[in-house]
């Protein structure tokens, strides 16, 4: 008898426009995984309250709370990817720990995915087409200040890996995510 290796809940964090959805479909079809991407958990939210209006948090946070309520009830051997935009602050840090702790009560191994990539190529990727549709960030002035006020959350798991993304494809940049993880 052979025993399966447990299933995956990879968390990539990185900055808006950095190319963590496009790099996350890739991975998550390489591995055999789910996509849970932050917009997923947004948009709804977004569509019917301004980001101010307390509602929109409620709503949020209702929403998350029961997708993840439903993900731990999902087959052992499902795994899930998901992508974020978490600083430093301690609000960020709950949200990264609720992916840590969908992992525990899940039984499946946590791998943290640090993504980073220069800002100039950041502002590139964050003004392409398509973004706003998508209800994505767009506003180059955002970013800049996201990025001169804050870090990137770096958040413990089973693994840790940390990537600069600058210079690589999305596939390229999977590849050595999935090799990362399953090394």
């Amino acid at each position: 008898m052979t025993e399966q290796a447990p299933s995956l809940v990879v968390h990539i964090n990185g900055w808006p426009g950095s190319g963590k959805l496009t790099i996350a479909r890739h991975l998550a079809e390489r591995l055999g995984a789910r996509l849970a991407d932050n917009h997923t958990l947004i948009n709804p939210a977004e569509a019917l309250f301004e980001r101010g209006n307390p509602l929109y948090r409620s709503l949020r946070a209702a929403i998350r709370e029961s997708v993840f309520e439903h993900l731990v009830k999902a087959s052992a051997e499902q795994s899930f990817v998901f992508t974020d935009a978490l600083s430093d602050d301690a609000a960020d840090a709950r949200a990264f720990q609720d992916c840590a702790e969908l992992a525990r009560r899940r039984g499946a191994r946590f791998v943290a995915v640090v993504m980073d990539c220069d800002v100039e190529e950041n502002l590139k990727r964050l003004t392409r087409a398509g973004r706003s549709k998508q209800h994505k960030l767009t506003d180059p002035a955002i970013l800049l200040d996201l990025r001169a006020k804050h870090r990137l959350l770096r958040g413990n798991g089973d693994a840790v890996i940390e990537i600069d993304v600058t210079r690589l494809g999305a596939n390229e940049a999977a590849d050595l995510i999935a090799d990362g993880i399953l090394a």
